[in-house]
């Protein structure tokens, strides 16, 4: 038998003084907080934009940004459908209401580069003969078109006496995609919270003990708003950054208040009183959410290395809500938790089934067992799960990269309905050309023989339908007619473009080879490549350049991390190398899914065949971070085990049995989150919060609870060995959790440990009675 002596009574210290002190104030200048962010933060979604995938430092961001100054016409980002019905787009009446639309178009403030089927273009007509485009192009950023569509849309959708006319084109698609997001962000917010508080009653019982976590998870949400708010000030930041905000948001401050608030009341059960709990509490747990915000935190932080805004959004809003969860988490709890005492178990709605629970015996026996036999069979559990991880993420190994377009949006969304009937109906995919920019000395024109011989040889490459330039039509390699009005305005002073239309689709492989061969030609001029094709390449390469960056930074803070939680050498290894393998059972289902277009049916989006290229940076960033929060958790308990008996195998047994429940109840209530912003209409964003949930679990269920302990078992007293001068250095700056003061500590990490059959000497505090 094993007495603890009482902890005392006595002065608290530190960060537990602090917060705990006047507990009634650090929770009002926190609810101040709170309101400042949620007026600071107010309006920050009609500030964000909704693109954000193209590098804006490559070739063809300069010269889509040129074109669109010296030629409007040939980048357009308004299209309007005019459907002439049963009559043909040639009809008398038709082509007066298709001109008079076009020139009531060209009239309106911030719109340029009006041009139609009926002002000559034929490549505007479908093969029908029923349904014409109208192309212009809005001036201005992303927010100002948007403003602009909202103003002129309305007197040009709908019935104009023999048409009907709706709208397209890329700012249509940006602004339907960023209005359907937030709709479906609202939505996911009312599925999620009341299930999270279900779950969360469940977990604790007390109704009082469940809404702590909420509590931080709504301020960490706010505050982050408030931060994308102000960040719009300065830079870009896309709207998908709010997903993330409300799932890490909620998950994270779950994740947090779940061990902060199960240790407290760990300690009241041994018998200690309040102040002395909450710092026990924050001295072990506490340091432990500190250490998992720090990696999940530098896991998301990675994301800041590339150029696209889309994904440095991810990482303004990443770090952003872990900080402020971490930082809810460490000075609201502990206020709260020294007001509330003992009635932090008040409100009990569970307690029938808590009895039953005390009766089978003490939490965490079934984990126990759980460890028990993983450990006992280590190499079977190892080899199967390892094996099982890796079959689940071949599918990846088909992965064929794309650029995201109008197929994100629901099948029955107006822009993506018009973009569809372009991709089927017109000829030449209006859009989905390869425009080359020619530049030249300003005052001049490129010459015509140069310009004529270059067209030719592009004409000639592999790949190449027709080229259209200021020289004429090529074909073959050959001019096949002479430049009329419509290539004379392809020149002007100082520039001049060159179309080229592929045999393949938009961004297909034909397509994207057919952009590097074009670059690979050298005329007398400059020549810059764009095109949805060239900006596809651009990325694909501008993310290729900067991965292995964004891959060392985060394998090389966590190792670091990992070791000044542990002093272990190993340990880190296997944190990194398991918590990379528990993301290959996402990698393949967002491959198996939503490239291949398995299960498109019951969860309702179009398959376009590829994945948009930036998605698996995202996704891996976030999914290992939350591996990694996992991850610290059973680590900290495991080490806080092993200092105290140097047992290695007890250590485990005891971090499985007193996390294995409280790892699995904070990734289904993640999950659950994630399948709630998974419910998107939005395809990308659907993918990001069902692959994230997928990989939540899997790590949850399967690596934390067999492959950890299979591994630790097999790796034995070697789990804990590092060299001298490496023990030296963590004894020194090691932030592992610590022991009460007067306490004396357990086995020195790094040392030979003491056989696990014998188990440690009692310390010096505690009385052995036999």
């Amino acid at each position: 038998m094993t007495v603890v002596n009482r902890p005392h009574r006595g002065r608290t210290r530190g960060w537990t003084g602090v917060v705990t002190a006047r507990p009634r104030l650090t929770l009002l200048l926190v609810l101040l907080f709170t309101a400042l962010a949620v007026v600071a933060g107010s309006g920050v979604a009609d500030r964000l934009g909704s693109g954000g995938w193209q590098d804006p430092a490559a070739e063809s961001a300069y010269a889509t940004k040129a074109l669109e100054k010296h030629f409007p016409a040939s980048q357009p980002n308004l299209l309007l459908m005019v459907d002439s019905g049963k009559a043909t787009v040639d009809a008398p009446a038709v082509a007066a209401e298709g001109r008079d639309l076009a020139k009531k178009l060209a009239g309106e403030e911030s719109v340029t580069g009006v041009t139609s089927y009926w002002d000559g273009a034929a490549a505007l007509r479908d093969r029908d003969g029923r349904e014409a485009l109208i192309a212009a192009r809005i001036v201005g950023d992303e927010s100002a078109a948007a403003k602009v569509l909202d103003r002129i849309a309305p007197a040009y959708r709908g019935d104009h006496g023999p048409v009907k006319v709706t709208i397209g084109g890329p700012v249509a698609v940006r602004h339907e995609l960023q209005t359907t997001i937030q709709e479906d962000l609202l939505r996911a917010e009312m599925i999620a919270l009341p299930i999270t508080l279900l779950l969360l009653v469940m977990v604790f019982g007390s109704a009082v003990a469940a809404l702590l976590p909420l509590g931080v998870g709504i301020i960490a949400i706010l505050g982050t708003d408030a931060v994308l708010r102000g960040l719009t000030e300065f830079t870009d930041v896309s709207v998908f950054a709010q997903n993330l905000t409300t799932a890490l948001g909620l998950g994270l401050a779950i994740d947090y208040a779940l061990f902060i608030v199960r240790r407290f009341r760990e300690e009241l059960g041994q018998g200690a009183e309040t102040l002395p709990a909450i710092a026990t509490t924050l001295r072990t747990a506490g340091r432990t959410v500190l250490f998992s915000a720090m990696t999940v935190a530098v896991s998301l932080a990675a994301m800041l290395v590339f150029p696209q805004y889309f994904l440095r959004s991810f990482a303004y809003a990443g770090i952003a809500v872990v900080v402020i969860a971490a930082a809810a988490a460490l000075v609201v709890l502990p206020a709260a938790l020294a007001l509330l005492g003992e009635r932090v178990n008040a409100l009990d709605l569970t307690r029938v089934f808590r009895r039953r629970r005390s009766e089978r015996g003490e939490p965490g026996v079934g984990w126990g067992r759980v460890a028990r036999l993983v450990m006992r069979r280590a190499p079977l559990f190892a080899l199967a799960t390892v094996a099982g991880l890796v079959v689940l993420g071949l599918p990846f190994l088909r992965v064929e990269f794309g650029t995201a377009d109008d197929r994100q949006l629901p099948a029955s969304a107006e822009s993506h309905v018009v973009q569809q009937h372009i991709r089927e109906n017109f000829p030449g995919s209006p859009g989905g050309a390869i425009d080359i920019l020619i530049d030249s000395r300003p005052g001049s024109r490129p010459d015509p023989a140069a310009l004529a011989d270059y067209s030719g040889k592009i004409s000639a490459l592999p790949g190449v339908a027709r080229v259209d330039s200021p020289a004429g039509q090529f074909a073959g390699g050959r001019r096949v007619a002479e430049p009329g009005p419509a290539e004379a305005a392809r020149a002007a002073d100082g520039a001049a473009y060159v179309t080229v239309l592929s045999k393949g689709e938009i961004v297909d492989q034909t397509s994207q080879q057919l952009v590097r061969d074009i670059r690979a030609q050298h005329p007398p001029f400059t020549a810059s490549v764009t095109g949805v094709a060239a900006v596809l390449v651009d990325s694909k390469d501008s993310i290729a350049d900067r991965l292995p960056w964004a891959l060392a930074i985060i394998v090389v803070v966590t190792l670091l991390l990992v070791f000044l939680l542990t002093g272990s050498v190993l340990i880190p290894l296997q944190a990194v190398l398991l918590n990379a393998l528990s993301l290959t059972a996402m990698f393949g289902a967002v491959v198996w899914v939503f490239q291949e277009g398995h299960l498109s049916g019951p969860l309702s989006f179009t398959s376009t065949g590829d994945i948009e290229t930036t998605l698996p940076v995202l996704m891996f960033c976030v999914a290992f971070g939350l591996s990694m929060d996992y991850g610290v958790f059973l680590l900290s308990r495991i080490k806080e085990e092993y200092d105290r008996t140097g047992d290695h195998r007890a250590a485990v047994e005891f971090g499985v049995r007193r996390t294995g429940g409280l790892i699995t109840a904070a990734a289904v209530i993640l999950a659950v989150v994630m399948v709630a912003i998974g419910t998107s209409r939005v395809t990308n964003t659907k993918m990001l919060g069902l692959g994230i949930a997928l990989a939540v679990l899997m790590d949850a269920m399967v690596v934390r609870s067999l492959l950890v302990p299979a591994v630790m078992r097999l790796t034995g007293r070697a789990t804990w060995w590092a060299p001298g001068p490496l023990r030296r250095l963590h004894a020194r700056i090691g932030l592992s959790e610590g022991e009460s003061e007067g306490e004396s500590a357990g086995p020195a990490t790094g040392a030979a440990p003491v056989e696990e059959a014998g188990g440690a000497e009692p310390r010096a505090e505690r009385v052995t009675i036999p």
